[in-house]
């Protein structure tokens, strides 16, 4: 266990910015873990997963754990479902693809989303109809200031849109190291009512869709819209939809006829953050190096060189006219640092 000093994080992050790390260190053991967090307190300690749902404005002058821990096992397993165990420093997608060969349904819906397991509760991370609340049976998480290994439940995690305990009263308390998810093993909910994936399906003629069709349907529709943070710096979706009253929403609606939109409840509504970004003018603004995707409004890019107080900077600015124009706050999905 190395801990390196003055490590560039450019690697480690899907933005691509070039921030340091006062100190680094990669963990691939549960002991190592619980060696480096007794060492030091919580606030002196920087998590680092994927580094797909932040953006970093500044070097961080803490210790950063990039989390690394491997591994996936079936807990238990009957002929309906099966409970999948995977550790916090797996990949996202590449879990998504283990569960699709295995025939384990639940998850499809959530391919190509960046970043590794760990991080999925936090943000209830979610796309085309689903959530990681669907899907988790359970996480299992290290109390920060006890060592000991806690086992949260789905509902003790208290998720939200976009939200989770972990985000909340219980921050920087608790590292996830394993996430525990139910998965049907037959009969499986398929969701294909989103509108893009029902087009997908029926473009190739597919009446009766597998998880692999739901699967193969959405990794296209993103390769189609969203760039690949590989070629171009971004975090994926920057903005959360914001969810409005009934009133706001006739208002918008009398005034946009055409604006598309989500029913939540008989009160609320959800409008797509994307296209408000891209009636005021956004989709393909640049600021220098930083910059609004062509092709989706609700990405923001690096195109090589940006800061990130650059891009901060232009969110604000997004959020502000959006505000002007539509009497809406739209607030940011990606943790800002």
């Amino acid at each position: 266990m190395n801990i390196h000093e003055n490590v560039s994080l450019k690697p480690y992050n899907t933005f691509g910015l070039d921030v340091n790390a006062k100190y680094f260190i990669e963990i691939k053991q549960l002991n190592d873990l619980k060696e480096i967090v007794k060492a030091n307190k919580s606030d002196k300690l920087f998590i680092l997963g994927g580094g797909s749902n932040m953006l970093l404005t500044k070097d961080i002058n803490k210790i950063v754990i990039k989390l690394d821990l491997q591994g996936i096992s079936v807990l238990e397993e009957t002929n309906d479902y099966v409970l999948v165990e995977a550790q916090a420093g797996e990949n996202w997608h590449e879990f998504v693809l283990w569960c699709i060969e295995h025939n384990y349904g639940g998850v499809e819906n959530l391919s190509l989303i960046p970043g590794n397991v760990g991080t999925t509760p936090i943000q209830n991370i979610g796309a085309y109809g689903v959530e990681i609340k669907d899907v988790m049976h359970s996480c299992k998480a290290l109390d920060m200031k006890t060592l000991e290994i806690v086992e949260f439940t789905n509902a003790q995690c208290q998720f939200g849109y976009r939200e989770s305990v972990f985000k909340n009263e219980l921050k920087d308390k608790y590292i996830i190291i394993s996430t525990i998810f139910k998965l049907t093993k037959q009969n499986h909910a398929l969701k294909v009512d989103y509108g893009a994936i029902k087009g997908q399906l029926e473009e190739k003629n597919i009446t009766e869709p597998s998880i692999k069709d739901i699967s193969d349907a959405v990794i296209e529709i993103r390769e189609s819209k969203l760039p690949n943070p590989k070629e171009i710096g971004n975090s994926g979706s920057f903005f959360k939809n914001p969810i409005v009253d009934k009133a706001t929403f006739l208002r918008l609606q009398n005034a946009y006829p055409k604006m598309p939109f989500y029913t939540v409840s008989d009160e609320e509504v959800k409008i797509p953050a994307g296209w408000l970004i891209e009636t005021s003018g956004f989709k393909g603004y640049r600021l220098g190096d930083a910059g609004v995707h062509e092709k989706q409004a609700l990405v923001l890019v690096n195109y090589g060189k940006a800061e990130g107080g650059q891009i901060k900077k232009l969110s604000e600015t997004i959020q502000r006219e959006v505000y002007n124009l539509f009497g809406v706050s739209i607030q940011a999905e990606v943790n800002i640092f």
